[in-house]
């Protein structure tokens, strides 16, 4: 696997390293934490250069020092580090933080039971979607896809109903993020049109068959907007093509993710996310 594989995980931009203000060093002690994922048993220095692009004689001095801070823990026997107490309460702050998630817990944990999916809330992370929350079926077989893992913006539903979503400064920024990840303007443009078409037309996304990033997975999308961030995020369902089909994604699925994205809206006071796109 190279840093390439992970670019998701952060790799600075050159507009980042020119401005005076952007504190390099703690970007990447960031990186470090972010390379981590939950179905990791602990990472050593070179995986963790592998997954970031950062020099190994760097990993360990950024290693050594959160250790020392508390987000990292070291298993001497097997020289791998694991998230240490500090990063635990900081995960568990931050998830206090997001007030839309204790609403919306008990709907889309209906809503995967209901259709047998995965629904998941991703987020943009540098070029990525990053999985923050996921919503198993009781009963179901154990489901792919865990928090902490990251899907391209093209090529996934919730990547496109991100773009979809987003108004046209914040598209301005995400055009800054990604053009040294091999996405151009124009295919994030192109991608942003065919999603907010089919938000406009349906009020979810599907990705066509010949463009999705992965042929074992099928999902279906929805952009939504709270009060605890500064963009929109994206509410999907998955499962596997057999268990999720385009029919069923489009008659049944997708309507259903629709109208519970709407529900939670007006439990919470709130617009929908097309009203603020801008």
């Amino acid at each position: 696997m190279t840093a390439q594989d992970w670019n998701g995980v952060g790799t600075l931009t050159g507009s980042e390293e020119k401005d005076r203000r952007f504190a390099t060093t703690l970007a990447r002690g960031l990186q470090v934490l972010r390379a981590f994922r939950a179905s990791d048993d602990g990472l050593g220095n070179q995986e963790i250069s592998q997954r970031t692009g950062i020099p190994k004689s760097t990993v360990s001095r950024l290693t050594f020092t959160l250790q020392q801070l508390g987000y990292l823990s070291h298993a001497r026997r097997h020289d791998r580090y694991r998230f240490g107490p500090a990063a635990l309460a900081l995960g568990n702050i931050a998830s206090a933080s997001v007030s839309f998630i204790e609403t919306a817990n008990p709907m889309l944990q209906q809503l995967a039971d209901e259709t047998g999916t995965l629904a998941l809330l991703a987020v943009l992370d540098e070029n990525k979607m990053l999985l923050t929350k996921t919503w198993r079926p009781q009963g179901a077989p154990a489901i792919w896809l865990e928090v902490g893992h990251r899907i391209p913006i093209t090529g996934s539903s919730s990547g496109l109903a991100y773009l979809a979503s987003v108004t046209e400064r914040e598209f301005a920024r995400v055009c800054e993020r990604v053009p040294d990840h091999g996405l151009s303007d124009e295919a994030l443009e192109a991608a942003r049109a065919a999603g907010y078409s089919q938000l406009l037309a349906q009020g979810f996304v599907i990705v066509d068959e010949d463009k999705r990033y992965a042929e074992n997975i099928n999902a279906v999308s929805v952009g939504f907007r709270s009060q605890d961030f500064g963009e929109p995020v994206a509410i999907s369902c998955g499962a596997t093509p057999d268990m999720l089909s385009y029919e069923r994604m489009h008659d049944e699925v997708g309507p259903k993710l629709r109208d519970r994205v709407k529900e939670l809206e007006r439990a919470l006071g709130l617009p929908s996310v097309l009203v603020n796109r801008g």
